[in-house]
This record gives C-alpha cells, structure tokens and sequence, in this order.
C-alpha cells in the first residue's frame, strides 16, 4: 500500500494509535459498522462527573479496518478526553479530519464512522443513566 497518500498525521496515529484496547467495566460503548468497506468500529468511554458537567474522564477504541479507520479512530479519542458530553457530541468527521491534516476524499467515511461511534457511546451512558441525550445543534453528520 502506497502511504503517500495519507498525511503524516494519519500514519502517525495508525503506526502508535492513542487509546487502543478494550475498557474495563465502562459507562458507554458505542459500535458502528459500514457494510460496504467492512470497517467496525468500538468506542468505550468513562464519565467523570466534575462541577455539575459529565466529562469523558477515560475514552478507548478497538477498530477492525483500514489504515484511516484506525487513524481516525485514535485522533477522536484525542479530541474528546477531558470534554464534557455535550461538547464531544459537536465533534464532525471534519473536525477529524482537519486534526489529521486531511484525508483522502474516498476515506473520509472513516472520520464520520469513528464520530458515529464516539456519538453512540455517549447515547449509551444516557440510556444507561435512564436519560435522553440532548439533541445537539448544528451536529448533523454532513459537515
């Protein structure tokens, strides 16, 4: 495989992924998939809670997929540590992107991917809490 065509971002977050593995007894887990590529994606997440805000204290992934799922998944797991739900729920597959100095246009359904996940993990611990999620302005996934 040609590694060109990916920043050096990307391979850096796919040679030494950030936060791979599993997570012992967490408050969210979110799994997404897409059919066409193959690419299953993992999300575990902890929640802090810190002045009356839930935080993501902990965040995990376990990906089976190419070399941008992998990548993509690592650098969301940096963008969300430490925010609040309500913050990580705003983070866009171009929010992804942009932090890896950019993807390959026919690869950029991996950073929508682990968006999604990060999203379904956090609905997961509102569910676990017998809570909705708040519907988030301004999230919708084609930006």
């Amino acid at each position: 495989m040609n590694g060109s065509m990916y920043s050096q971002e990307v391979m850096d977050n796919f040679r030494n992924p950030k936060n791979m593995g599993e997570m012992e007894d967490p408050d969210g887990v979110g799994m997404v998939g897409n059919p066409i590529c193959g690419d299953v994606m993992k999300m575990f997440i902890k929640v802090r809670k810190e002045n009356g805000e839930e935080r993501i204290a902990d965040i995990r992934f376990q990906t089976f997929g190419c070399v941008a799922a992998i990548a993509t998944s690592s650098m969301t797991t940096e963008l969300a540590r430490g925010r609040t739900l309500e913050d990580a729920m705003k983070i866009t597959r171009n929010d992804v992107a942009s932090a890896l100095k950019g993807l390959p246009p026919i690869k950029m359904h991996c950073s929508n991917l682990a968006a999604d996940a990060l999203r379904a993990a956090i609905k997961d611990y509102y569910k676990k809490a017998g809570r909705k999620h708040k519907p988030i302005k301004g999230s919708d996934r084609k930006k």
